[in-house]
């Protein structure tokens, strides 16, 4: 695409400051740091899917010559349950903690062993001696909702929602808030009776919402379609494992960690480990990789912790990728059931949907009702209901993945949509855009004042416009369906949407009395360039070639600001708000130094070119900067903003003196929530003989607002599109049903995509309308991408061979094959893990 003509940072390629170090391999990341003296760790992992530790002999292994110390379960910070933890986290006893006495799934970490090397740590792990008691346990969700099934945990096998807090009384306390509770609920053996073919049994269940009239939607409809679709678990394998180095140094934890967050990774650390904040230094200037999985790294970065200070000698605990497996967090899989009204137009009248959440054993997850949320804001249903129920099964534990509940949500949507548009009789594309939001679109449940809540602005119509453009829709929906040998091709588009950004963070940079900038980053480098793209923000304002502006970034002991969590698609929009404010600051300092320098008034002062002039007075940014020490005040950082956070007044204060500073939160106003979108399109080549197909060509448009990095942006919308391809064409889990055991564990078994399966031809592109509710347009792009990607390619699967081939995914060649050959689809209905 082409880059930006009115900028000369924003919307510009450019070289990031650690790329030299990423491709010559000088890039540190956690497994690579080494110390004096340090020790290596390793974990014992539960052999049985569900059961109590009745027993634990650890002499034969602590009187091996180097090992230093053993952790278990009890050397962990207590539990009190109830307790407010802050950032909206509230203490329970049912959630993970890194190491148990009552594994809930095979590979549960239940102690850990700190040694003077890996070969000894392991070697000490074998000559630990444990007694389990085997406990009942369950694989898949709908087994453990029939009747007499086994729970997965002791207290139950489904998570319930606390009833709403009471109102707050006049001049009394706020009400405590609650957690969820875990319960028993089972359906009836009428409930599985009354499913035919296949379908999803709906059951009790205990979570829901609603939106308009069902019963007038189906009403006014030309065709209902009832569709049950089951998804598919996924690990998410990041390249680097969730690898932890830790030491103590004068009472603070020194944590080198594979993190997506940098400075929202301290508290959660300190969480875990039972310490103020304060006296945690994060340490992560590279992470291979989270996709969600290390929003603020994970819980087991305590046991490198809690064992460096048991053996009081600096610990790495690298993961292996079995661990990984078992420990790295997945997608969970929904089982979904959908009763969708169509008008002949194609109109989505009515939309009744039931999921149910595969949750693994610990603690609950919302990809249910996020599904919920982005199917009524890409389908726009005039009338919805939405019933949920999450499930808790003995298999590892899930947790946010690129686009959580959205790409579920659009994996079950999007061959419903192109079912009915062949049953209709119409377009494909039409049918998407007669569907899809547009401006202010509403979305999801009636919120408090009993409406519902709606975006800040949509171009949806306009991607899909672009892209059947871009991809030659019509040309190529001309051959879709024609066979040539054993080969058919079939095309096929789908909508994604996700979140886009948060807002009310702050910024922080100085101008140096050699006029370079200096800009403070609290961002995690996860691999998406957010990092450094969001300040070129700030340079832009300030007028200061990117080459002058130095960025500090990866460790929190540098005086980092109050950053969002690298999750959720976020870091756009809410840091480039920050980096406008903080320059914003910045550049208002700057004109007042010049007033009270040179005369006249701040206003009339122009900030460009690394000056600030007027009427042929002129003062450089580094003498600005000087004369901004010698100021002192709020113009060096010696008085700061009252809104600012603790967190970023402290580390402004460290830089007190240092030259001009910026700094300054996010008070930018926003009317609505804030999404971005994806129209993808697909053409696939299927071998009707083998059933094997591969992807021909594709084509993501995003509508995202103002492109900051368009090569940035290019690997963000491409990227998610290849998770999306992997969803579909294989990546799952399989588990033993009988004895509760994974079979699936390594690449081979669930292939995650490689560049050898992208297609031959891949495009993208971006709308380029900014959006109006953020001062600089731009939006957060990281998981709208992923349903398209899905969808899209099963959509011209089914296009290719029939809409009767697949209900579940991933959509492998032995689906293909023995649907084709049956007539109807053949594998197993509802059995999970399969």
């Amino acid at each position: 695409m082409p880059e930006n003509k009115t900028n000369k940072l924003v919307g510009h390629n450019y070289t990031t400051p650690d790329l030299i170090a990423k491709v010559t391999g000088k890039a540190k990341y956690a497994e690579d740091y080494r110390v004096d003296g340090m020790l290596f760790a390793k974990l014992l992992l539960s052999p049985m899917p569900h059961a109590r530790v009745v027993r634990i002999d650890t002499r034969a292994a602590a009187a091996m010559p180097g090992v230093k110390a053993i952790l278990t379960v009890d050397d962990l910070p207590p539990v009190v349950e109830g307790a407010n933890l802050g950032e909206g986290i509230i203490a329970s006893t049912l959630s993970e903690r890194g190491l148990t006495n009552e594994p809930l799934y095979v590979g549960d970490p239940v102690l850990a062993v700190a040694a003077v090397d890996e070969l000894t740590a392991t070697e000490a792990i074998e000559k630990i001696q444990i007694e389990f008691e085997p406990l009942p346990f369950v694989v898949d969700p709908i087994a453990s909702l029939r009747p007499g099934s086994p729970n997965a945990r002791t207290q139950g096998n489904v998570w319930v929602r606390p009833a709403p807090a009471p109102a707050r009384q006049p001049g009394g306390a706020a009400p405590a808030p609650t957690g969820p509770k875990v319960e028993e609920l089972k359906w009836t053996a009428e409930d599985f009776t009354a499913a035919k073919d296949g379908q999803l049994p709906l059951g009790k269940h205990t979570d829901e919402w609603k939106v308009g009239d069902l019963e007038a939607g189906f009403k006014e409809a030309d065709l209902v379609l009832d569709e049950t679709f089951v998804g598919n678990n996924t690990s998410h394998q990041p390249l680097e494992t969730r690898t932890a180095m830790a030491y103590w140094q004068n009472g603070k934890l020194y944590m080198h960690c594979s993190t997506q967050s940098t400075m929202r990774t301290v508290s959660a650390v300190a969480r875990w480990v039972g310490i103020d904040p304060a006296n945690v230094v994060i340490i992560s200037e590279y992470t291979g990789g989270g996709f969600g999985s290390k929003g603020s790294s994970s819980v087991f970065t305590a046991v490198a912790a809690l064992l460096s200070k048991k053996a009081n000698a600096p610990v790495m605990m690298r993961i292996t990728r079995d661990d990984e497996h078992h420990i790295g967090r997945a997608r969970p899989a929904l089982h979904s059931r959908v009763k969708v009204g169509f008008r002949k137009d194609g109109r989505i009248t009515a939309l009744d949907g039931f999921i149910v959440v595969d949750n693994g054993p610990y603690d609950v997850v919302s990809d249910s009702r996020s599904a919920g949320d982005h199917i009524s804001l890409c389908y726009q249903p005039m009338a919805m209901r939405w019933r949920m129920l999450t499930v808790l099964t003995n298999t590892p534990p899930r947790g946010a993945q690129r686009a959580p509940g959205g790409l579920q949500g659009n994996a079950l949507m999007a061959p419903v949509l192109a079912k009915a548009a062949r049953k209709l009789g119409i377009d494909e594309v039409a049918i998407h855009r007669i569907n899809a939001p547009e401006g202010k679109a509403p979305f999801g449940a009636l919120n408090a004042r009993g409406r519902q809540n709606y975006t800040t602005s949509a171009f949806l119509k306009q991607a899909l416009d672009k892209g059947a453009d871009l991809f030659k829709w019509e040309e190529r929906k001309a051959r879709s369906g024609q066979r040539s040998g054993s080969k058919v091709r079939g095309v096929g588009v789908a909508v994604s949407a996700y979140s886009a950004g948060s807002m009310g963070f702050d910024g922080l940079l100085v101008i140096k009395p050699d006029g370079r900038l200096m800009i403070q980053s609290g961002i995690g480098n996860l691999g998406t360039e957010s990092v450094f793209d969001v300040h070129r923000v700030a340079a832009e304002v300030l007028g200061v070639p990117w080459e002058k502006c130095d960025v500090t970034w990866g460790n929190t002991s540098k005086n980092v600001p109050n950053t969002c969590g690298q999750g959720g698609s976020q870091t756009t929009h809410a840091m480039t708000r920050a980096a406008h404010a903080a320059s914003t600051d910045a550049k208002k300092k700057l004109q007042e130094i010049a007033a009270k320098t040179l005369g006249g008034s701040a206003g009339s002062y122009e900030v460009a070119n690394e000056r600030v002039s007027a009427g042929g007075r002129s003062l450089t940014f580094a003498q600005a900067a000087q004369k901004a020490i010698e100021l002192g005040g709020k113009y060096d950082g010696h008085e700061l903003p009252a809104d600012i956070n603790n967190y970023t007044k402290k580390s402004a204060t460290a830089l007190a003196g240092q030259g001009l500073m910026g700094v300054a939160r996010d008070n930018y106003g926003r009317d609505g929530t804030s999404k971005s979108y994806v129209a993808g399109f697909a053409e696939v080549e299927v071998d009707v003989e083998t059933g094997a197909y591969k992807v021909l060509d594709f084509v993501a448009v995003s509508d995202c607002g103002t492109v900051i990095h368009p090569r940035s942006l290019g690997g963000q919308i491409l990227g998610g599109v290849m998770l999306g391809f992997g969803h579909a064409y294989g990546q799952h889990w399989a588990y033993d049903q009988h004895y509760g055991v994974p079979l699936a564990k390594r690449f081979y078994n669930s292939k995650p995509p490689t560049i050898l399966d992208a297609p031959a031809h891949m495009q993208w592109a971006a709308v380029e309308l900014p959006d109006p509710e953020t001062p600089v347009g731009a939006r957060g792009v990281g998981e709208s991408p992923v349903g398209a990607g899905f969808g899209a390619v099963v959509n011209a699967i089914a296009a290719a061979v029939g809409d009767e081939v697949f209900r579940r995914a991933p959509v492998t060649a032995d689906k293909i094959l023995m649907a084709l050959e049956a007539g109807r689809p053949m594998h197993e209905a509802l059995t999970a893990n399969v």
